[in-house]
């Protein structure tokens, strides 16, 4: 008796996995196109800490959404930024 579990055969994929290209290795999105970006990925990719990045949300000068508990960099506002300012 399973108790109402589904069971999974190994032919059936979530709608939700990732995709995978021919050779089974996961998609890599382009950071351009991501929605969303962590706070540690914005760290990264703009060369500034923690706590500029915190000032920049707290200033409004760069968009966040929270999910749950954790917060994510709108990856949009992100490019925005560092175009405003190599200008």
């Amino acid at each position: 008796m399973n108790h109402g579990r589904r069971e999974k055969n190994g032919a059936e994929q979530s709608q939700f996995a990732p995709s995978t290209s021919q050779a089974g290795e996961p998609k890599v999105i382009p950071f351009a196109q991501r929605l969303t970006c962590t706070i540690d990925e914005a760290c990264e990719v703009t060369g500034l800490g923690r706590t500029k990045l915190y000032e920049l949300i707290g200033a409004g000068h760069l968009a966040t959404t929270t999910v749950g508990r954790r917060r994510l960099v709108v990856v949009r506002s992100l490019l925005s930024l560092l175009e405003m300012n190599s200008r």
